[in-house]
Formats: C-alpha cells, structure tokens, sequence
C-alpha cells in the first residue's frame, strides 16, 4: 500500500514540526534532541505510518569504521526505493563508509529536506544543493518511498 497525498502532507508537516530540535545522538524527543535516523522514525510513527520501534544502541561515530550498512538496511526492510523522490520519501546519503545520513523529502525540484543536522546542531529545512556537505558528489543520494505496514 503506498502512501496517499494526505499520509505524504501529514509527514511534511509533522517534519516541519521538528524545525529548531537541537541535533543530539540518539535523542527521540521534539524540542529537547533528536538526531537524523530518529527524527524520521518519530516522524513515521507520529503520523500513524511506521511501527513504534527502538534501533539504539548506535555509537555516534559507527559509519567511520564499518562497512556494515546498518542505517540503509533499517530504510530498505520498511520502504521501497525510488528514483523520483517525492514529499515525504526518505533520502539517504553516503558518510563515512556508508549510507548512515538521512532525511524527509518536503519539496522535490529542488530536492529540500527536513534533516537532524550535527554540523548545523540542530533540525533543519534546507534544499540540498545549498549544503556544501550534502551536495558532495560522494554523497550519493538514494530515495526511499515508505510502503504500507
């Protein structure tokens, strides 16, 4: 089952929502911290999406020194990738040895997400070809369109 227009609006909206979250590892809590691969499960299970499930433990350096494609697993066994993102599809990008970043879609030409940002210290809304970061070739981004539960 594939998201409808009103599922993708409620996830834009509940992203924004998180705007101004200070960035912190492992955090789940809106307003208090969160960091990238917790905003997008809160926000998931916030509109009624994605069951309530817990990935910590995870060392906040952990994509330095493995090749293990932890973060990009936990996106493929719930969603199905895509080539065209949309709003509230998941983008993920390569960091360190691996796909260990991510964030909603809210805005697709140009590409603009929603993103717990440790560089930036906190959630953000910026288009990613403006992210000297994000737009690095190596990054490689890949989208992901969440399927029924």
């Amino acid at each position: 089952m594939s998201m409808t227009s009103e599922d993708r609006a409620r996830v834009v909206a509940e992203a924004r929502s998180w705007i101004g979250t200070r960035y912190h590892h492992e955090g789940t809590v809106k307003g208090a911290g969160v960091d990238c691969a917790m905003l997008i499960l809160r926000v998931f299970v916030a509109c009624g999406l994605c069951e309530d499930v817990d990935p910590r433990p995870y060392p906040a350096d952990w994509m330095l020194h493995r090749d293990e494609e932890r973060y990009l697993a936990f996106v493929t066994d719930r969603c199905k990738e895509v080539q065209a993102p949309r709003p509230a599809d998941i983008a993920v990008f390569r960091w360190g040895r691996c796909y260990s970043h991510g964030g909603i879609v809210t805005v697709s030409d140009p590409l603009t997400i929603v993103h717990a940002f440790a560089p930036a210290g906190c959630v953000l809304e910026e288009t990613v070809a403006n992210n000297t970061q994000l737009a690095r070739p190596e990054r490689r981004p890949r989208f992901f369109a969440r399927q029924g539960i």
